[in-house]
């Protein structure tokens, strides 16, 4: 059974969607005014395992993931430099593109656009002015905080106690023309210098909430199965698009909401200021390599804050080594016909251990402790000559899942070793076989500091590669 953490209850709930089989999935995408972090990509990354993990459990998922190019700072942007709100937008707009791609993330199947779904906007407003939970000033449209009894249901917060301006309480834009500090704009009229639309009477634009509501809508209906973002967003991003949503359908918008924690550097927020702050360049350029990225951002728990540590990354690269030994050491060993039982409830154990993890609200960190238990054992009992060809299939066909549902590719791209290296093994072999230990501790020395492992077994010598520090 599958159990997510609904943000929503506040409580673990077993997963079941609207249409069985089928799962209607929105994920809140990049504000396309400058380039997405590394922090966003710890959400993005976790959202695309999600949707990996629920392919791979046999649904059928229709994933949508909207573009915000248009809000405050894209405004801000253009009138500072006198540009076009594409010309601000769509270099960054196809550099997160870019991106998604370099990281083997699955593309969503639609990626709605904020200026292209304006009139949907529009009639999402109007449905809320003729509900009276709507109303207009000096050009602008709020929405009547007051009307929707359950606000503050997904975030906890107590709408009787929010006032505007306070730190993670509700915004302050042009707070002195609203009947009541708490609304929020749901149309903002027009001002000099930015860019504007029609569709209420007078010129403007859209609020940012009103955005994924109309989008999320349009693509999945007014209710559909999950709806997901960064812990950022519960408040007052997502508890206004609820109450938006809610307040014109009736309907709930999704039946479980799910939120990334945050990523921090070190111990420490990011931030330009602190230098710790990073797009996914400025990491690939320090040397760190996709699939390490991909590992280390997937590795804790979505719900627990990430810190990413130049130690964390070394882990990552070690860990991945270990796997593509295994794999490699599998494809290598001369496995006799049939099955070994003791090695079987092993790999059984894991694979059991490694589903269960996931269907407990995607508990990779308990998914990856499973099959690094694997590992060691299968490892421990090939020393001992106790595996046969069904358990080396039964660990061939879980490290596949493995690949599919983390997107990280094992034992592949292996550089043969260098002449000088093999001879040196095969030199040491001879001495050993010689009884000249002297000779043989010495060679394997110096294939350990040229980054090759030797390891002697009962099935022959191995060699394996150092992971770089």
């Amino acid at each position: 059974m599958i159990r997510f953490y609904n943000t929503l209850s506040h409580a673990l709930q077993p997963f079941v969607p609207l249409d069985p089989g089928k799962v209607g999935l929105y994920t809140c995408g990049p504000t396309v005014y400058s380039f997405a972090h590394i922090g966003n990509f710890r959400t993005f990354m976790w959202e695309d395992l999600l949707r990996r993990f629920l392919e791979a459990r046999g649904f059928q998922v229709h994933h949508v993931m909207n573009i915000t190019d248009v809000d405050d700072k894209i405004m801000a942007a253009i009138m500072e430099s006198g540009r076009s709100l594409e010309e601000v937008t769509r270099p960054f707009e196809e550099a997160f593109f870019r991106d998604l791609e370099t990281l083997g993330m699955k593309r969503a199947h639609v990626y709605p656009r904020a200026t292209e779904h304006i009139p949907e906007m529009v009639d999402l407003i109007r449905k809320l002015l003729a509900a009276g939970l709507a109303y207009e000033r000096d050009g602008s449209v709020y929405y009547r905080i007051a009307g929707f009894k359950p606000y503050g249901r997904l975030s906890g917060k107590d709408p009787k106690g929010l006032m505007a301006g306070a730190s993670g309480r509700v915004e302050a834009d042009e707070y002195d023309v609203k009947d009541d500090v708490r609304d929020f704009a749901l149309w903002k009229a027009a001002r000099s210098g930015e860019t504007t639309w029609e569709g209420l009477g007078s010129p403007g634009r859209p609020g940012w909430h009103i955005e994924c509501s109309a989008m999320s809508m349009k693509y999945l209906g007014e209710s559909f199965d999950i709806h997901t973002g960064g812990v950022d967003n519960i408040f007052p991003h997502h508890e206004n698009e609820i109450a938006q949503s809610q307040g014109a359908t009736g309907v709930p918008l999704a039946r479980y909401w799910l939120h990334a924690a945050h990523l921090i550097v070190d111990g420490e927020k990011m931030s330009k200021s602190r230098g710790n702050f990073f797009i996914l360049k400025d990491l690939l350029d320090k040397g760190y390599e996709v699939r390490e990225l991909r590992y280390l951002l997937l590795s804790v728990h979505y719900r627990r804050v990430l810190d990413l540590t130049g130690d964390s990354f070394v882990a990552a690269r070690q860990n991945l080594a270990r796997l593509d030994d295994f794999v490699r050491r599998l494809g290598r060993e001369q496995i006799p016909q049939g099955s070994h039982s003791a090695t079987a409830a092993v790999v059984e154990g894991a694979v059991r251990r490694f589903h269960d993890s996931l269907d407990d609200d995607l508990n990779t960190a308990g998914a990856l402790g499973a099959l690094f238990e694997m590992v060691r054992q299968v490892n421990s009992a090939l020393d001992r000559q106790q595996v046969a060809t069904a358990e080396v299939a039964a660990c061939l066909a879980l490290l596949a899942e493995f690949e599919e549902i983390f997107g990280i590719s094992l034992g592949q791209g292996e550089e043969a070793l260098a002449p000088e290296l093999v001879a040196r093994i095969e030199a040491r072999e001879e001495a050993r076989a010689e009884r000249r230990w002297a000779d043989a501790d010495r060679l394997r020395d110096e294939l350990e500091a040229a980054g090759v492992v030797v390891e002697d077994t009962p099935t022959g010598t191995h060699w394996k590669r150092v992971p770089r520090e």
